[in-house]
């Protein structure tokens, strides 16, 4: 498999066929390899940093099914809440004082939450605190909506695909919802110039590597600023509860891969990372990964916010949680930084016989 990691280096690319001989034939030792070459790589564009993104969860109604999440409109256990535009601004007064630079605002597809309310709090936000970054991740919407967003002032927006596989997107959400129709959102926030972020769950039900294949592929294809991957997590109260937690393993493998394919992306070392095991952020920097993600929100709604089982930092306040991170990022020769850690293109340039370069 070294041979496929060389190209995947050189090239940033692999044909599917390839991605999924990849995945099935990874020995330790091949897996130990391409560690060091992710790690090469994020050093030569980002040394030891690490940045920070403020995540302010608020609010966890959704009109979505999907079948792996705990937040899911037909999950009547759960506890739903809205923060109020104060309580969304008391979080970046409080992030900003701590040192963070990018506010993520996350929420279930909301529809008490308007256009309007989301252009207010972004220019509320960038009138406040014109040095920081706003990053949306509140799902499918239209055109229309996302030009509106961007116009107030965001800069950023994630959206994972979930999966790049028709099939497979089938088993995952009701019918009401297409794989076709979530591409094409992520085509139009890249073309309304938005920062784009995308990514998978890592051992979702019923995914084959020939499906994490597709993804790659997909990635690729759309060539994003930011790429979020994390384990499937059971919630105890989905279709999907007794189905297995994804692999850890594999999902520091595929931040790897995917750190060779966009050497200058922003990789999150995903909080479902560090809750299927203690040092799973940790490590998730050590193959290559170069954001973590501390919640901002109250405390007082964290254990809400339950997309997955036994999620971890819901009871820590906001000074907590990054103090914590940035003890934790020492312990692998990383320090946090204060920035707002935007992504810088570059062009790259494939050289025979020589490492890629790249230029400004």
């Amino acid at each position: 498999m070294k041979d496929l990691i060389d190209i995947l280096r050189k090239t940033r690319n692999l044909k599917e066929e390839e991605f999924a001989a990849l995945i099935r034939g990874m020995s330790d030792e091949d897996g130990q390899y391409l560690k060091e070459n992710a790690f090469q790589v994020k050093q030569a564009f980002y040394g030891n940093k690490v940045f920070t993104r403020g995540l302010i969860e608020f609010t966890n109604y959704c009109k979505n099914d999907c079948y792996y999440c705990g937040i899911r409109k037909s999950n009547t256990n759960a506890v739903r809440y809205r923060l109020t535009f104060e309580d969304i601004m008391s979080c970046c007064e409080q992030g900003y004082e701590l040192g963070f630079r990018t506010f993520v605002l996350q929420g279930g597809e909301d529809l008490r939450f308007t256009d309007e309310d989301i252009e207010k709090v972004c220019l509320s936000i960038k009138e406040k605190y014109p040095d920081c970054a706003i990053t949306l991740s509140i799902g499918e919407k239209s055109y229309e909506s996302y030009k509106r967003y961007k116009e107030a002032g965001a800069d950023r927006y994630l959206l994972r695909h979930e999966t790049a596989d028709d099939e497979h997107y089938s088993l995952l959400h009701p019918g009401s919802l297409k794989l076709a129709e979530r591409k094409q959102c992520l085509w139009n926030l890249k073309e309304l110039g938005y920062q784009v972020g995308t990514g998978f769950m890592v051992g979702s039900p019923y995914q084959t590597p020939e499906c994490i294949a597709k993804d790659l592929t997909f990635i690729k294809e759309l060539e994003p600023a930011m790429v979020g991957i994390g384990p499937f997590l059971p919630h105890h109260d989905t279709p999907f509860k007794e189905f297995s937690k994804g692999s850890y393993e594999l999902t520091l493998r595929l931040i790897a891969i995917i750190r060779l394919m966009i050497p200058n992306g922003l990789i999150p070392a995903t909080t479902a990372l560090g809750t299927i095991h203690p040092k799973g952020r940790e490590e998730g920097i050590s193959w290559g990964a170069n954001v973590v993600m501390p919640n901002l929100s109250p405390v007082r709604v964290r254990k809400q916010y339950e997309l997955y089982d036994n999620k971890i930092c819901t009871g820590d306040e906001a000074a907590e949680c990054r103090a914590c991170l940035q003890r934790r990022m020492l312990t692998v020769g990383h320090e946090i930084v204060t920035a707002k850690g935007d992504f810088i293109p570059h062009t790259f340039e494939t050289v025979e016989g020589k490492e890629d370069i790249c230029t400004m």
